[in-house]
């Protein structure tokens, strides 16, 4: 079974430990997931990405757009490195608008997995390319969701 993540990234009212908590728990429960895949954004990627290490699942980072790591903070961009550093690359190497290149990247996990993680509120995506944005797409093309909803401490597949 081969996993990936969509999520936010910032959001006030997350905690971040319980994220941490919830995806190692329904990593847990799933035996044989043989990667996980994720852009390694700040927040729910990142979150997602070190558990999935914790638990030795292959990591697949999926890279959207040449010069990726401008959209990183200091902090963010460090624990991206090392991630990255621990991953198989896929350089999807778009170029022009951050944000489709950002809503292609969630479509390419989509469509190369078994099982999206949804570490998000529930509410619609703000820009193109957002967590609503790919949650919908999963739906569409029959593609299981686990929605961890980190502002309100429920899960549901």
């Amino acid at each position: 079974m081969r996993v990936g993540v969509t999520g936010h990234q910032k959001r006030e009212g997350i905690d971040w430990d319980w994220v941490a908590d919830a995806v190692d728990a329904e990593l847990s429960r799933r035996p044989g997931i043989t990667s996980a895949m994720s852009s390694l954004a700040a927040g729910a990627d990142q979150v997602f990405a070190r558990c999935a290490l914790r638990h030795d699942i292959p990591l697949i980072a999926v890279i959207p757009i040449d010069g990726y790591e401008s959209f990183f903070d200091p902090e963010a961009l460090g624990e991206y490195q090392r991630l990255l550093d621990q991953a198989e690359r896929i350089e999807l190497g778009f170029s022009g608008d951050p944000e489709t290149a950002f809503l292609q990247a969630g479509r390419y996990v989509v469509e190369h997995i078994d099982l999206l993680f949804a570490i998000w509120d529930g509410n619609r995506a703000e820009g193109k390319g957002g967590t609503g944005d790919i949650v919908s797409y999963a739906q569409r093309r029959s593609c299981p969701v686990v929605h961890i909803n980190p502002i309100d401490g429920t899960i549901s597949a």
